[in-house]
């Protein structure tokens, strides 16, 4: 896999409390997913923004309840994308996340598995790039 020794900056939901919190922490990429696998086994469900420790942008929100996630770009410029969804979700559903602390309805266009979304932040973290630009929706 490579990039074991990457770091990471994040703040996410909290293990103790469920409740977003603010506070950035700077880890390795074992540290965080970690923690999310935690919070999935422990809460069922999280948030979490990532950055690169180079820039406080571009920075990935992540979203997730189940095996449903919902990401979030927040680019250079200000704007923010939401990811195309990988038809993990049937497309009339609904799939509900957390966003910092309140639930949230999506279309299932913008639903993905959580293992496809951890994929995506993943290369992320390597790369500094968000995929392509054909990946994400404009919001």
């Amino acid at each position: 896999m490579g990039g074991a020794g990457m770091n990471v900056v994040w703040a996410a939901t909290a293990l103790e409390t469920g409740w977003f919190s603010g506070l950035e922490r700077h880890s390795n990429v074992q540290d965080l997913e970690a923690h999310i696998k935690a919070l999935g086994t422990g809460l069922g469900q999280g948030y979490l923004e990532i950055r690169r420790p180079d820039g406080d942008l571009p920075y990935l929100a992540l979203g997730f309840k189940g095996d449903h996630a919902v990401l979030h770009l927040f680019d250079n410029s200000g704007g923010v994308s939401l990811r195309v969804g990988d038809d993990s979700a049937a497309p009339s559903a609904e799939v509900e996340v957390l966003i910092m602390d309140e639930q949230y309805a999506f279309t299932a266009d913008v639903a993905l598995s959580m293992d496809h979304a951890w994929d995506i932040v993943h290369d992320f973290i390597q790369t500094g790039t968000p995929g392509e630009l054909s990946d994400w929706y404009e919001l």
